[in-house]
């Protein structure tokens, strides 16, 4: 095998690139945002519907540790928001009469009209027909299902 002559010739001595200022760096646009996607089905907010909501969220802070915002006003009194790490979470709010006290699930959905409207025709009963929420924080709505109990539907728009 031959070996390699070693060159004589010196490597030219590397200059730096030159930098523009700031003020005439090339301004990017602002990354498009995806929409997240719906997790179908999934329970992702619970209500707990309560005499006490006050008393109901003491509790709940002392014996399950939840940590709750500033509780957010309604017509019908303080809505009382808590959040775990995985994006779930729930609220605390006073019984409408002749609600008993209990919690309503609510699951995620793509479509508030097209999944309450199915819900009616295959048995439910009407609660809660589809509406914002304050703040575009989405929409829900909440039906009766056959054998007594309440669900709720979210939709992120």
């Amino acid at each position: 095998m031959a070996k390699k002559k070693a060159s004589s010739r010196k490597a030219a001595p590397r200059r730096k690139a030159a930098r523009r200022p700031k003020s005439a760096a090339r301004k990017r646009a602002p990354a498009k945002q995806a929409a997240p996607a719906v997790r179908l089905g999934m329970i992702t907010h619970t209500e707990l519907c309560s005499t006490d909501p006050a008393a109901t969220q003491a509790w709940c802070a002392k014996v399950l540790g939840w940590k709750f915002a500033e509780p957010v006003p309604t017509p019908t009194g303080p809505y009382r928001m808590w959040r775990f790490a995985n994006n779930t979470g729930g609220g605390i709010r006073s019984i409408n009469p002749p609600e008993m006290p209990g919690s309503v699930p609510y699951c995620e959905v793509k479509d508030i009209r097209a999944t309450y409207d199915r819900a009616l025709s295959a048995g439910a009963r009407e609660a809660v027909p589809p509406m914002a929420l304050p703040g575009g924080m989405g929409w829900i709505a909440i039906v009766g299902a056959p054998g007594g109990l309440t669900i709720g539907f979210w939709a992120p728009k």
